[in-house]
């Protein structure tokens, strides 16, 4: 199998693994919020990465990776704003309609594109351009039931966009920068991001709930719950920064998309939530918009492979060319003594040959 195959298998195998560990985190989540009453979805989150950390050192411990410690303020940095971007999210779901909220995640494709063509000079063809449209629309059409705006909730939203953009960004160009893996990352990033949660998730979580974490009354069936969404969040954090890495920040989001398309429709089928042809039909749309990204990432991707590719097929051949270029215009052959000789046929190497 070739380089470029294993590659591709790895980001196949990413993006699998990250949409069933989402939408399994989904649903494990509906569980212990909509039916048992746990409401504290910040301070959760913050379980879940302590539980991350916990089972990424573990795994350091096994020598299942390797420990790739880079410069302390950049992960402190890229950690905070990580934890303080699921904050901020989750204030956005709080203080606005859930209409609302999802348009705020379907801004987080468009902000995302432009600060990467902004500060990045990365370019997005139109076709991958229409083809986002296309995704952003079915979503819309999915999700977006009711807007109510409010000037605190719309200002929480523009920070939850503007944060989540430049950690996506961020987890991408410091595994590229630093040469690190999502794992060396993800370990080192787990306990800023856990930190900031843990201490601002108990404060949050009673200012939208008007309920104190730790007063919950904890059943032996919430804390069943509680335990399973600890365990599969180390495969939703895992596969996360997996596929940003070996992705893109875009990419990420796409798949995110598919994610909650997937959820609608588990939950209609498994817990028989509502649904109706609005649905349907965002789905659809939404599901072609996807194709489509798919289709021209790959056709581009390919592209771009065999440029480089002949680009160093021509750097290779360019070294090999110029003794032949010199000989044929009659140029000398400098000898170990230091003697210009003219070009000819060597007579001890003809006679041994």
């Amino acid at each position: 199998m070739s380089e470029g195959q294993r590659y591709q298998l790895g980001t196949i195998g990413a993006l699998s693994l990250s949409v069933v560990s989402s939408v399994s985190i989904v649903i494990c989540n509906k569980a212990l919020i909509s039916t048992l009453g746990f409401t504290f979805a910040t301070t959760l989150t913050s379980w879940h990465l302590l539980v991350t950390f916990c089972s990424l050192h573990v795994a350091l411990w096994m020598k299942w990776f390797e420990h790739k410690p880079f410069d302390p303020k950049a992960v402190m940095g890229f950690g905070i704003l990580n934890g303080t971007s699921i904050g901020l999210l989750n204030l956005s779901l709080g203080f606005n309609s859930v209409g609302f909220y999802q348009m705020t995640k379907l801004a987080i494709i468009p902000c995302t594109v432009l600060l990467e063509t902004l500060f990045f000079r990365k370019i997005f063809s139109r076709n991958v351009q229409l083809s986002l449209t296309v995704l952003l629309m079915g979503v819309g059409i999915a999700t977006v039931t009711d807007l109510q705006l409010n000037a605190l909730g719309s200002i929480l939203s523009l920070f939850a966009v503007v944060t989540t953009c430049v950690a996506q960004i961020m987890t991408n160009t410091i595994q590229k920068k630093f040469k690190v893996s999502s794992t060396q990352l993800l370990y080192q990033s787990c306990p800023y991001q856990a930190m900031t949660l843990f201490i601002a998730g108990p404060f949050l979580d009673g200012m939208l709930t008007n309920q104190n974490v730790f007063a919950f009354n904890y059943t032996p069936q919430v804390l069943a719950f509680i335990v399973l969404s600890c365990l599969i969040s180390v495969s939703v954090n895992f596969s996360t920064f997996l596929v940003i890495g070996k992705t893109s920040p875009v990419t990420y989001q796409v798949l995110g998309h598919l994610k909650t398309c997937l959820v609608l429709t588990f939950g209609y089928l498994l817990l028989q939530d509502p649904f109706s042809w609005q649905n349907i039909l965002g789905i659809l749309v939404a599901v072609v918009g996807m194709i489509l990204y798919s289709y021209h990432c790959t056709i581009e991707n390919q592209q771009k492979a065999i440029a480089e590719a002949a680009t160093q097929l021509l750097q290779a051949k360019e070294p090999e060319s110029d003794p032949l270029l010199s000989v044929e215009n009659g140029g000398g052959i400098l000898t170990d003594g230091g003697v210009v000789r003219g070009p000819g046929w060597n007579s001890n190497k003809d006679l041994q040959a």
